[in-house]
């Protein structure tokens, strides 16, 4: 099992001292959380892409090829590739040329994005949001696939004998995962393909990402990729960890209280009570998430929301090391324990290429007449 964190690179007053980091200051913050992230030991690091203020990603795969040339082993991923208002032409060259960069260090997860005003930002009208997301990516899986395209739909203009560059790094795109909060549609387009679906787990109480989910490994199952309890899950989550609990939800609270995501609105009970954001001591993180199998199944991937609603970088470094020393190494082991040998494990480059290529010699040895 893969576990790691995502960043939305919200640029945020620090509520406790007033104190709002420049832009500047919050990239270079990124990048650093990044690298605690491979030092303390964690798989992944995702961040997110954002076109308006407070956020400042807004060229995700700038900021992951730098971080690619400073690590060594971090998986590199997006939370969310704006699958709606990218052009699909520019999102096939741009993630390939950051696998070669990162020797195949890089997945990305599609999204339609939270923000509306984005849609008219680039051209694009939000009710078309859904069939945008289609059409997008099935116009993105033949840039990747095929080495010459000639394709026409209805949102961009045709294509006629067109090569997408670089190719995929041996042959092989990155895995895909498509993320959504609340439409089953989306769910439906990552079983359907066979990629990776990914509940952001944040907002919702537990029912919600069971019945996502659970649609998901159905649909998965119904279009024969293997079995409901072979799909590819990854959920998201937020924690806020001190040694004991109620120092955690003392220092916490007056960021929670103004976070630009889920601020002005439930108290912090209740939110807690009613979504998977934890606040307390690393066992009560621990705890928590293995819970989260109890309802969604043995899934493949865990990314925490760490640093987000202007926590200071030193406490977020904090985190990261309570996450690397203290709750993941618990984790691995616990989920490692639990899962069956038939479900997969996370999809990395080297997995892919492999089965590529075991798919290649089983085509090979079928007869023809």
């Amino acid at each position: 099992m893969q576990f790691g964190i995502f960043s939305v690179g919200d640029v945020t007053p620090d509520p406790t001292t007033g104190r709002t980091p420049s832009e500047a200051e919050r990239i270079k913050a990124m990048i650093a959380i990044a690298l605690k992230a491979e030092e303390v030991g964690l798989d992944v690091f995702a961040m997110g892409e954002h076109h308006n203020p407070p956020f400042v990603p807004s060229s995700p795969t700038t900021i992951l090829g730098y971080i690619a040339a400073k690590t060594e082993s971090l998986l590199l991923s997006t939370a969310t590739t704006l699958i709606t208002t990218n052009d699909p032409v520019k999102i096939a060259e741009d993630y390939a040329m950051l696998q070669h960069v990162s020797d195949g260090r890089v997945d990305l997860m599609m999204g339609r994005g939270n923000t509306g005003p984005v849609y008219p930002w680039f051209g694009k009208d939000i009710r078309d949001g859904i069939n945008l997301a289609v059409e997008n990516y099935a116009l993105l899986r033949r840039l990747w696939r095929e080495d010459v395209v000639d394709w026409e739909g209805k949102y961009r203009t045709p294509l006629q004998g067109f090569t997408a560059t670089p190719r995929p790094l041996d042959g092989v795109p990155p895995f895909v995962w498509h993320g959504s909060i609340r439409s089953p549609q989306i769910a439906e387009q990552a079983a359907y393909y066979g990629d990776g679906f990914f509940s952001n787990h944040i907002f919702w109480p537990k029912e919600h990402t069971q019945r996502m989910v659970e649609f998901y490994r159905q649909r998965f199952e119904h279009h024969g990729h293997g079995a409901a309890d072979q799909a590819i899950v990854g959920l998201g989550g937020q924690v806020f960890m001190r040694k004991s609990s109620q120092d955690a939800v003392r220092e916490f609270r007056p960021y929670f209280d103004v976070a630009p995501v889920y601020g002005h609105g439930p108290s912090l009970e209740e939110f807690t009570r009613e979504t998977p954001l934890t606040v307390g001591s690393p066992e009560q993180v621990i705890e928590r998430t293995l819970g989260f199998r109890d309802y969604v199944g043995d899934y493949q991937r865990q990314l925490f929301l760490v640093d987000h609603a202007g926590l200071p970088l030193k406490t977020v470094l904090e985190q990261l090391d309570m996450l690397g020393e203290e709750v993941v190494p618990v984790l691995r082991k616990e989920f490692a324990a639990l899962k069956p040998a038939h479900v997969p494990e996370a999809p990395t480059h080297a997995s892919l290429v492999e089965a590529a290529r075991q798919a290649a010699e089983t085509t090979e040895e079928v007869p023809t007449r």
